[in-house]
């Protein structure tokens, strides 16, 4: 059997995607996926995506963390998702999508994605840390000097010692200007840092509103792969029309034997 595969990141966020609506892919076979996401003896990347058919969508977004374990929802992996769907013509420049969190809608304008995320309906405050789902959770804690921190071992030892086995992603922010802020994420099933983490991103800037240090409904968010824009409405009780945008870039193509 042959799969032909394609190679897409979204700020350095890295993923293996496949067209899977004739469901040749064997989802259940996780040292598979593993295996195609190992950056040396495999493909490489941070996580695998899927393209299904859906009744409701356009499609449907199947992710897996690069353990190959089934993951959340992906914010940088569904943009990336929506740019294939594009180049193979199967949307036009707006969509919608199915995820593990529900339905998304999505613009896309060549290389760059505007995706629709969650709603957030509650932001827990614990001294200097934050905690959120944006599709995932997500940890948001403030440092300084956030370019020497030391992000995998912290963001270790929080993983597992606050959130446990089940765990959640874990980020380390700091505040650039008035609307503006750099984050270094720890993410789970990769258990590493990654370059950068969508969710992860949306996640910090609305804590950081929720939280006063910004007043902007629009917050720029600088990673280490490149920078995000996140926007969103609150709404007294908790924020809506949350919307994820940033570039999704076509890497390289092969094929899995």
């Amino acid at each position: 059997m042959e799969l032909h595969f394609s190679k897409y990141q979204g700020t350095g966020n890295d993923f293996i995607v496949l067209d899977n609506r004739q469901n040749q892919f064997p989802k259940n076979d996780t040292n598979l996926v593993a295996r195609l996401c190992d950056r040396r003896f495999g493909i490489g990347a941070d996580g695998l995506l899927l393209l299904e058919n859906d009744k409701s969508a356009d499609f449907k977004m199947v992710y897996f963390n690069s353990d190959g374990k089934p993951g959340t929802m992906c914010g940088n992996g569904g943009r990336c998702l929506v740019v294939f769907a594009h180049s193979i013509g199967l949307i036009g420049k707006q969509t919608t999508f199915l995820a593990s969190d529900g339905l998304h809608r999505a613009t896309v304008e060549g290389e760059r994605v505007s995706l629709s995320m969650s709603d957030v309906e509650d932001v827990a405050k614990k001294r200097n840390t934050f905690f959120l789902d944006t599709g995932s959770p997500h940890h948001v804690q403030r440092v300084k000097n956030l370019q020497g921190f030391e992000v995998a071992r912290e963001g270790r030892r929080i993983r597992y010692g606050i959130y446990g086995e089940k765990g959640s992603n874990i980020n380390f922010v700091e505040q650039d200007g008035p609307e503006s802020f750099s984050v270094r994420t720890y993410e789970r099933g990769v258990e590493e840092e990654t370059l950068s983490c969508g969710t992860g991103v949306t996640a910090v800037a609305i804590a950081m509103h929720y939280a006063g240090y910004t007043k902007a409904s629009k917050v720029q968010v600088r990673t280490r792969g490149g920078d995000l824009q996140v926007s969103f409405s609150y709404n007294g009780k908790g924020y809506d029309n949350v919307v994820l945008e940033g570039p999704a870039t076509f890497v390289f193509k092969g094929v899995i034997r």
